[in-house]
């Protein structure tokens, strides 16, 4: 009975979606069919009461501050001076300025929270000066695409903040945990993009006029803004003297001074940053209340507690439940966004993995880095919809140019199950 009624809401969803409904709606819509056909409860009492706490949450201010600010940093082009700044630095490395793209990416990352943004800001700014000075298009999509992610695993991160809410994890450890597994998964990419760059060497243009130290140093001076504010946001947080909500505000802060200083600002960017956050933000809003909805209405009916006991009676060991969570996370993410994806599975999830006794902090890391693969995976990778629309090539080529990033995240997966410390080690300094 329980896998009927499974059935049958799973088919609901995927044809609500396939109608064009909103996935807000979508979900609510399933709920409350979920409420009304299966349990006692009067649905219209609990949907008010359920989407009104779920909404009310002061966590979750967090998430539209964050937003703001990367939108900021994207509307004012503070990002440009990454390029500038980078370039100097990475002439002797195998690859030299295809780095510039996993670099950018890793350093826009820390200060926007969402993978589109991230690809799309660094995109504009390294795609056409890599085509202009003659480096392989294949491999630069493919770099780009798989370092856009890091939006996701670098905080502040937007799924992040999403995830902590739905299985009520501290986001300020949650934020730290991502540190080291981003900056693995970065420095993985890189070692590909070498590794590729020494086989295909007489693709790699020549490197530009060598400059001095002096030189170098003048030219990283245009990274210090943005290091700046991550140094600032994240600080806070790893200090103990501000919560993620407070670490927020503290960067929209100061990503508003910085692009003032600069000049960039004005009041028709202020309004375009501050629209499209809200924008971003109430559309995340509608999937969390739906989600939350979702959640109480699985929880009437059962199904979360009878897929827990039927898992733990099949004696799995931590690594194949692991490895079959991803296998299920990839394949949804053929058809779901990272967030929807989070929110729809975690009432369900939630009791199976503390039955299975897994870390929900190293398990917030591990759904962010499987989530990070399903934005270069088709036909729903938002990435991949970024860089078509950047560079005008199929989805079908820029996916299989980032297949090889894809595998780094593969490789990712593994190293934080066999070393748990990757992810468990910087929250457990932190001063609460």
């Amino acid at each position: 009975m329980d896998a009927l009624i499974a059935l049958l809401l799973i088919v609901l969803v995927f044809a609500f979606l396939g109608a064009g409904v909103w996935i807000g709606i979508a979900i609510l819509g399933v709920a409350w069919i979920a409420m009304e056909l299966f349990t006692d409860r009067i649905a219209g009492d609990s949907l008010a009461l359920t989407v009104w706490g779920s909404l009310s949450s002061w966590t979750l201010t967090a998430l539209p501050l964050f937003i703001w600010m990367g939108e900021i940093l994207l509307k004012t082009r503070l990002s440009e001076g990454l390029f500038r700044g980078l370039a100097p630095w990475l002439q002797r490395l195998p690859g030299r300025l295809l780095h510039t793209n996993i670099i950018g990416c890793t350093i826009f990352a820390a200060v926007s929270g969402s993978s589109a943004a991230t690809c799309a800001t660094i995109g504009k700014i390294t795609l056409p000066e890599l085509r202009r000075r003659g480096y392989p298009e294949m491999i630069a999509i493919g770099s780009l695409a798989g370092a856009g992610t890091l939006g996701l695993l670098i905080p502040p991160s937007i799924i992040m903040i999403v995830y902590g809410v739905a299985a009520d994890v501290s986001i300020g450890k949650l934020f730290i945990a991502g540190v080291i597994p981003g900056l693995m998964l970065a420095g993985l990419f890189m070692a590909y993009t070498m590794l590729w760059s020494l086989r295909h060497g007489e693709r790699i243009p020549a490197a530009d006029l060598r400059l001095s130290f002096t030189d170098k140093l003048r030219e990283g001076r245009h990274l210090l803004p943005v290091v700046g504010l991550i140094a600032a946001v994240l600080g806070s947080i790893y200090a103990g003297v501000a919560t993620a909500t407070e670490a927020a505000s503290l960067g929209v802060l100061g990503a508003l001074l910085l692009a003032l200083a600069q000049r960039t600002l004005n009041w028709q960017t202020f309004r375009d940053s501050l629209m499209s956050a809200t924008r971003l933000y109430c559309m995340i809003a509608l999937i969390l209340a739906g989600s939350s909805f979702l959640s109480l209405s699985m929880g009437f009916i059962g199904l979360p507690r009878h897929l827990a006991e039927t898992i733990s009676a099949m004696n799995l060991s931590p690594f194949v439940l692991i490895m079959l969570l991803m296998l299920f996370f990839i394949v949804l993410g053929c058809f779901l966004d990272g967030i929807s994806m989070v929110v729809l599975t975690m009432a369900v999830l939630l009791p199976t993995l503390q039955a299975a006794g897994i870390d929900l902090l190293w398990f917030g890391i591990f759904i962010v880095i499987v989530v990070e693969m399903a934005q270069i995976t088709p036909p729903v990778g938002f990435n991949l919809f970024v860089l078509q629309g950047m560079t005008g090539r199929q989805i079908n080529v820029i996916a299989r140019a980032a297949l090889p990033y894809f595998f780094m995240m593969v490789l990712a997966v593994l190293l934080i199950f066999f070393f748990p410390w990757l992810v468990t080690y910087l929250p457990a300094q932190m001063r609460v």
